[in-house]
């Protein structure tokens, strides 16, 4: 129940975190004809992974709703934790 709900948690930051750099990859011009099936896929992607996830719940499929948050979640954390260790540990890059 509460793996769940963390991992939910997650997944919505992430689906946030996509849906913010589209609409502004959008309004500065980025996102054009060139790239909005990359784009659309990877927003297809994130959506089905996290409307599955609470699908799957919904249909008391609780493990393997767990399982889908977490192809999402896992990269999602590993991601933040190597800024944080960036952050706090400020390598020399040359």
């Amino acid at each position: 129940m509460i793996l769940f709900g963390i991992l939910c948690g997650i997944d919505a930051l992430i689906a946030l975190v996509v849906l913010f750099f589209f609409t502004w990859g959008v309004s500065d011009g980025t996102v054009s004809s060139f790239n909005i099936v990359l784009w659309m896929g990877m927003l297809g992607g994130v959506a089905a992974l996290f409307g599955g996830g609470i699908a799957l719940r919904a249909a008391g499929q609780r493990a393997l709703a767990n399982i889908l948050l977490a192809i999402l979640a896992a990269p999602g954390v590993l991601f933040f934790l190597f800024f944080l260790l960036l952050i706090i540990l400020q390598p020399r890059w040359n």
